[in-house]
């Protein structure tokens, strides 16, 4: 398993989720910038409804979601090393 693959997470309030790694390095996934923005035509949408939101499970090491929707964890991983936290970051305006 590599080191940046998620073993353990939490789903906390304001699209925030807890994550523990394999190689115990452990932080914050934020979705909140992006996602209290509401529906923009992109592929985050559907995790702007907070039950879709917390039906997120693990599949490879990856925070994923129904309909095919996941985060690199390895890109998370390097962000939450540095930080503690990694935050999907707001959208300047709204896509076609």
């Amino acid at each position: 398993m590599a080191i940046w693959s998620i073993v353990r997470f939490k789903v906390l309030p304001d699209y925030k989720i807890e994550v523990s790694f394999g190689g115990g390095t452990t932080g914050i996934a934020d979705l909140g910038p992006r996602l209290s923005q509401g529906q923009l035509g992109d592929g985050f949408d559907p995790l702007c409804d907070e039950k879709m939101f917390s039906r997120v499970f693990l599949e490879h090491g990856a925070l994923t979601w129904p309909g095919a929707i996941d985060l690199a964890p390895d890109a998370m991983y390097e962000r939450i090393r540095s930080s503690g936290r990694s935050t999907l970051a707001a959208r300047a305006k709204r896509v076609a």
